[in-house]
């Protein structure tokens, strides 16, 4: 399977199965259009049609044999038995969400989490729930070393307390289970001060800073519990907070909504406050929300993350560029096969814990009874569910059976595909045409990054 587009003046060739990508002429992108159902001659007499000479249609042919031959294009799928292999496959545990705050200090309009209740009682994770957690995680993580921690809520800063003792703790176990724990926390801000940002800085492996973009679209649904909007109280904690990190890792994370289409004014908008590692993600929500994205939109998103592509290649040449998370392909070092057909582990290899210790598949789908697992006192309990999310896959969906995608998005987001259409298994069509073109873009931009990168060796 391959797939070919043309943006920003290159001609792109897609492999799927071998993940070769090839950058071509005029002339082989039209032979390879036409290759798999075309015989050889009837190419060659098409292109001369064209007043293309037949020496040139010969060589391009032949350059494409090779190609072939190599298994750089149009290879066959290697990976639909191994996915029916990982279907019975063991799991560990290595992730855990821990919501240690079912509420927050702020009442963003379109939180999935109802403004950090999860349509629930609010709460706080007590110390002797956090401590079992990571027993939990322990107890289940069979050979996995590097584990994951990631703080979350509401607004986990409000168990400012409780988070330092639950760090604590896992530290102290680390010795005795030779395991290495790595934590991340995401936070709205609005409580970041010294203290916390030396301890975030310390132990976070990863920290996730919550920003919309330009004030008053990040004001308009990102307010206070008072109706005030939130940008003028934590950009400067933020920018402080960044600063102060160093060389590690952090994201400054937006969404974009029906109210903020032209989301990459935004994006540019974070990345001049001094922010270089950013991401921005379409809001699903309930169609019926005057901020709903639609399909309507779909064009002019396409046409931003466009536009998005090409400031980066310019930035980069400039020296001030930024990364972006849907942007970062390793066309040589990605995830392994197997992460690539099954997708993040929620509900396998993830799991979320609520401030009384209930587990679900992942955050987004806490509060949803038919998805509690179990708790952490008696493991999962509903082994059936786990199944579930065992068998789901890039290849457990007819949709994606044709897909070239499939193997950089793994079927997709459960959460949004029960959102959406009630089902894990289902199929989003909007999140999907989003993530291809997201795809087209970042691929199209690793395209320009690495020819110039080889003009640079040659000179």
């Amino acid at each position: 399977m391959i797939h070919q587009y043309q943006l920003n003046g290159y001609n792109i060739v897609m492999d799927t199965y071998s993940g070769s990508v090839h950058v071509v002429d005029d002339l082989a992108y039209e032979i390879i259009a036409l290759y798999e159902h075309t015989s050889r001659e009837e190419i060659v007499r098409l292109m001369k049609e064209k007043h293309v000479a037949e020496e040139s249609i010969r060589e391009t042919l032949s350059a494409i044999e090779e190609l072939i031959t190599h298994g750089q294009l149009f290879t066959q799928d290697p990976y639909e038995k191994l996915a029916d292999q990982l279907k019975s496959r063991t799991t560990y545990v290595k992730a855990l969400c821990l919501n240690v705050a079912h509420t927050c200090n702020l009442s963003c309009e379109y939180c999935f989490a109802s403004q950090g209740k999860y349509n629930g009682d609010r709460a706080i994770m007590s110390v002797e729930v956090g401590q079992r957690a990571i027993d939990f995680l322990l107890e289940h993580s069979g050979h996995h070393r590097n584990l994951d921690i990631d703080f979350f809520g509401g607004e986990p800063l409000m168990a400012w307390k409780v988070v330092k003792q639950i760090v604590a703790y896992a530290r102290s176990k680390e010795q005795e289970y030779k395991k290495n724990f790595r934590f991340t926390f995401t936070t709205n801000g609005m409580l970041l001060d010294d203290e916390v940002t030396e301890f975030l800085n310390q132990e976070m492996y990863n920290v996730v800073l919550s920003l919309d973009g330009r004030k008053d679209v990040h004001d308009k649904l990102r307010t206070t519990v008072t109706g005030k909007g939130s940008y003028d109280h934590i950009v400067p904690k933020f920018q402080r907070f960044v600063q102060q990190r160093g060389d590690k890792e952090y994201y400054v994370r937006g969404t974009f909504t029906g109210n903020n289409v032209d989301f990459t004014n935004d994006i540019f908008h974070i990345a001049d406050l001094g922010f270089d590692k950013l991401s921005m993600e379409p809001v699903i929500c309930d169609p019926k929300e005057p901020y709903a994205l639609t399909e309507k939109d779909l064009p002019e998103i396409y046409h931003q993350y466009e536009i998005l592509a090409n400031e980066m290649i310019k930035r980069n040449e400039q020296g001030t560029g930024f990364t972006f998370y849907h942007y970062m392909l390793d066309l040589s070092d990605g995830p392994c096969i197997q992460k690539r057909i099954t997708g993040c582990g929620s509900g396998t290899e993830y799991l979320a814990v609520t401030p009384w210790g209930e587990l679900f598949p992942c955050h987004q789908f806490v509060g949803d009874e038919a998805y509690s697992m179990g708790n952490i006192w008696e493991g999962i309990t509903r082994p059936d569910l786990q199944c579930q999310f065992r068998e789901n896959s890039c290849y457990s969906k007819s949709e994606c059976k044709e897909c070239w995608a499939k193997l950089y998005c793994s079927g997709g987001c459960p959460a949004n595909a029960l959102h959406a259409t009630g089902s894990i298994n289902g199929i989003y069509e909007f999140s999907c045409d989003v993530f291809r073109k997201r795809v087209e873009c970042s691929m199209m931009a690793k395209v320009a990054e690495t020819i110039r990168e080889m003009e640079a060796a040659e000179r």
